[in-house]
């Protein structure tokens, strides 16, 4: 789904992330440079530590996170 800054959202939910979200991201990120991860409220109070691994594993930009969607951005 596309929003008015054609970022991709991406949904986490209660099982957290795994290789193939990981992979999702990267896709999204060279595809359209910013993505927006939105993290259930089951899981939010993890959600620095899931960002930390995203972050590094995408070698991506953190650069906003409100409530519980972050903003990641990878130039192309």
């Amino acid at each position: 789904m596309r929003n008015s800054l054609n970022a991709v959202e991406i949904n986490i939910g209660k099982n957290g992330i795994n290789e193939n979200v990981i992979e999702e991201i990267k896709r999204q990120l060279k595809n359209g440079e910013i993505v927006k991860i939105r993290f259930s409220r089951t899981i939010a109070s993890n959600k620095d530590e899931f960002l930390e691994e995203i972050v590094s594993a995408t070698k991506s930009k953190l650069i906003d996170v409100r409530g519980n969607v972050a903003v990641l951005y990878k130039r192309k």
